[in-house]
């Protein structure tokens, strides 16, 4: 992702702010089962895909939701069209995951919809992308349906703004969503990490309220929490964390005064950089501060919540791991509990989302299919249960959390600006490895 083809790439992404802004293009569908004709994402090559009064120079923020023909069309229209695709030679609808839970959709769906064949293939997030780029690259497209996470941007830029994948929103099932969270895909569901902290060693709850007092130190310089993580250069998602709270700086600058009762005082030296490293930028500052702290990379989750569990009120830990970590608490009686509603916030949404393949097969057939994962009309489909756990929240407003100790709501999480992140985060990885080599601590 270099930053020479940004300009490009920020082009392609209006593409999609135009058919954003198009609305409903379908009009009644009841009753009809034809297949809507072009493509579901418009080229932008003609006048007549744009929307009447867009202005490039103001409506820059808008991508999704994208409503088109397929959007209105509903689980019996799409079946009958899915029966006529299996009917003329297209006979497996099938889905690149990087879940294995997906697999548990295969004979649910097949007993929902007899004559329909589904294979879904269980791949690592790398496979999916890549096979899904050669497929289209040489006009040989086996998938129908990509199930993916982006935290970057990077399947947002790479593969959606260039056609590999396409969006599909079903409008009903769209109005239990919030659009802040359709701007970028149609979403399976979110998860998100968490610092954890030990439960006996601070009985009175959790012992930080912002992202500052992680790094904290005593007037002797000493850390007050040992602190550990998945190395984090290593992480996207967490790089990409990094990346907003730059684009954040000012909620960053008033967290630190929040949390301390004075300004930030900045003490980075960005001039070994080859790039432009904004001045005074509370994000960077805390970066460089992170890379600098000590401490320890493990890079597996348990026992990463298994450090906090062994940890002490005389030498407090805390760790970085995603939610679902929260198990060990119950499974193994850890003495663990999320640190929430950080300052100034706690989290970026970690969002899994559907694609349909373009150009593929069975359109019809993956429509209904993801329709049918992510709850149906009326959130009773049986799609989610999967990826119904601890640690995963479904984004419909009318799905029933059974799960998770708290909504999704009340955790101070916030959804990924996919856009302002691409545009920095290889910089962001440059800081971190440079400064985190620079580390006395390392």
């Amino acid at each position: 992702m270099k930053k020479k083809l940004f300009a490009l790439l920020m082009a392609l992404s209006l593409v999609l702010s135009l058919a954003a802004c198009g609305g409903d293009k379908g009009g009644d569908t009841q009753g009809d089962t034809t297949q809507p004709s072009g493509d579901t994402q418009p080229s932008g090559e003609t006048a007549s895909t744009l929307p009447i009064g867009y202005d490039m120079e103001t409506d820059t923020n808008n991508y999704g939701p994208y409503y088109d023909e397929w959007s209105d069309m509903t689980d019996e229209q799409l079946y009958e069209m899915a029966k006529q695709e299996a009917a003329d030679g297209h006979k497996e609808i099938t889905v690149y995951a990087t879940s294995s839970k997906m697999l548990k959709a295969e004979e649910p769906f097949e007993e929902m919809y007899p004559e329909l064949d589904l294979v879904v293939a269980d791949l690592d997030s790398d496979e999916v992308l890549s096979k899904a780029q050669i497929e289209n690259e040489t006009n040989n497209i086996t998938a129908d349906v990509l199930q993916t996470k982006d935290v970057n941007g990077e399947v947002f830029h790479e593969y959606y703004a260039n056609g590999v994948i396409e969006p599909f929103y079903p409008k009903d099932i769209c109005a239990h969503i919030s659009e802040e969270n359709l701007k970028y895909s149609y979403p399976l569901y979110s998860s998100q990490s968490f610092w954890y902290y030990n439960t006996a060693a601070f009985p009175d709850g959790q012992p930080i309220q912002s992202w500052w007092e992680i790094i904290e130190k005593d007037d002797a310089g000493n850390q007050r929490f040992a602190l550990y993580a998945k190395e984090i250069g290593q992480e996207t998602a967490y790089l990409s964390l990094f990346a907003s709270f730059i684009n954040n700086a000012d909620e960053m600058a008033q967290s630190y005064k929040d949390t301390y009762g004075k300004d930030l005082e900045y003490t980075y030296d960005a001039s070994s950089f080859a790039f432009e490293v904004p001045e005074n930028n509370a994000g960077v500052e805390y970066l460089w501060r992170f890379t600098q702290a000590k401490m320890t990379f493990i890079g597996d989750g348990d026992e990463l919540v298994l450090a906090v569990h062994n940890s002490t009120a005389d030498r407090p830990a805390l760790a970085l791991a995603s939610a679902g970590k929260i198990e060990n608490q119950e499974e193994s009686g850890y003495n663990i509990a999320w640190c929430i509603n950080l300052s100034p916030y706690t989290a970026l949404l970690n969002t899994e989302s559907m694609f349909v393949v373009r150009g593929c097969d069975n359109p019809a057939g993956a429509r209904l299919f993801i329709r049918y994962i992510t709850g149906g009309a009326d959130c009773q489909s049986g799609g989610l249960k999967p990826f119904t756990k601890m640690g995963n929240w479904p984004l419909r407003d009318d799905f029933v959390d059974e799960k998770n100790p708290a909504k999704l709501s009340e955790l101070g999480a916030r959804a990924n600006d996919l856009v302002s992140i691409y545009n920095i985060y290889p910089d962001v990885q440059d800081m971190w490895m440079y400064w985190l080599n620079q580390s006395p601590n390392k």
